[in-house]
């Protein structure tokens, strides 16, 4: 039964995956207003297709003509992000039959199906408020925020991980670094929500100059109005130049910070693990350069979302390892595995 929660749990964490990709060549390609309302579109269950489906939207939707690309594109999204719902659910009444083992976690399921329900909330506002940025963004940390907690419930159900002893620092570093990370993902996600990727097309200055013309305020404004839309954003170029200079300060902050990470991973005898954040953090790295170098390719960018799940589900391998009590060891500063 164990081994049976463990590949469904995982199975929920690859879809998780597949539905942060979808989310992310949603945005990419502009369609997030593919389908003007929700959870349907144009009031069907799929993108209209026959005349008289076509003529309903045109009625009812007069100022957003159907672009069929874009409306499967949002569709699919939602397809697998509702099927992924579907899922956590049978996850959380599993648990829940199961609750009396030893080994079964029921808080952990029962705050991911929470995470979806607001998640699912978000889905719904970004349609009906436009794509605002706030929104958006939010949305985007709901879905890598359900990918991680998955893959913590898939860690905890595999039961494979040996008991350790790792020193304290070693603790500060892996949050400090998972922290990061998520600080990271979100002026990721602002840097999308407000069309800032390309505010800088040269590295390593920006409009040529190490530090350009940049305004701050407007730029990390969070109260920006609800009621117009925000496709293709509303902001002006020194407001996401400053997006994209904040994103570019992060990265710099946290590469210094996971290579410290690996360093101390190598210390305590971890060298896979130090690779492996190692490794995650190179690829990042080359695939954000390579979308300022390059322009932005749908492909590329698709990839550097894939890369910032993959540095988050990594930081989340780091501190389960790290998950420990701590215990005061005379003439030692070691903690243990409760």
């Amino acid at each position: 039964m164990a081994k049976a929660g463990f590949r469904l749990a995982l199975l929920a964490t690859l879809l998780a995956l597949m539905v942060v990709l979808l989310g992310a060549y949603t945005r990419l390609t502009h369609s997030g207003l593919g389908c003007p309302d929700w959870p349907g579109c144009y009031g069907f269950i799929s993108v209209p297709s026959t005349d008289a489906q076509l003529a309903h939207a045109e009625l009812h939707f007069p100022e957003t003509p159907v672009e069929a690309a874009k409306g499967w594109s949002e569709m699919v999204h939602r397809y697998f992000a509702g099927t992924l719902g579907c899922l956590i659910l049978l996850l959380t009444a599993r648990a829940w039959k199961q609750r009396k083992l030893p080994d079964q976690p029921l808080k952990l399921p029962l705050f991911i199906l929470l995470v979806v329900i607001i998640q699912a909330a978000f889905g719904m506002w970004t349609v009906t408020l436009k794509l605002w940025p706030q929104v958006v963004t939010a949305h985007l940390m709901g879905g890598f925020a359900t990918l991680s907690l998955l893959f913590l419930l898939t860690l905890r159900l595999s039961g494979s991980l040996p008991a350790l002893a790792i020193p304290r620092r070693l603790q500060r570093w892996a949050t400090a670094g998972l922290v990061l990370v998520i600080m990271q993902i979100a002026l990721g996600g602002w840097v999308s929500s407000n069309y800032a990727a390309v505010a800088c097309v040269d590295l390593p200055t920006c409009h040529g100059q190490w530090w350009p013309a940049a305004d701050f305020t407007n730029g990390f404004h969070l109260t920006q109005h609800i009621g117009p839309n925000y496709l293709g954003g509303q902001l002006d170029s020194e407001a996401r130049t400053a997006i994209h200079l904040a994103h570019r300060l992060g990265a710099v902050l946290l590469t210094l910070v996971l290579v410290g990470l690996a360093w101390q991973l190598r210390r305590v005898g971890m060298p896979k693990l130090a690779g492996l954040v190692l490794l995650v953090l190179a690829a990042q790295i080359s695939l954000g350069l390579s979308n300022v170098l390059f322009g932005l390719p749908l492909a590329l960018a698709v990839a550097h979302n894939a890369g910032g799940a993959a540095l988050l589900l990594t930081l989340v391998l780091v501190n389960y390892h790290a998950r420990t009590a701590l215990v005061r060891v005379r003439g030692g500063h070691f903690l243990q595995w409760a």
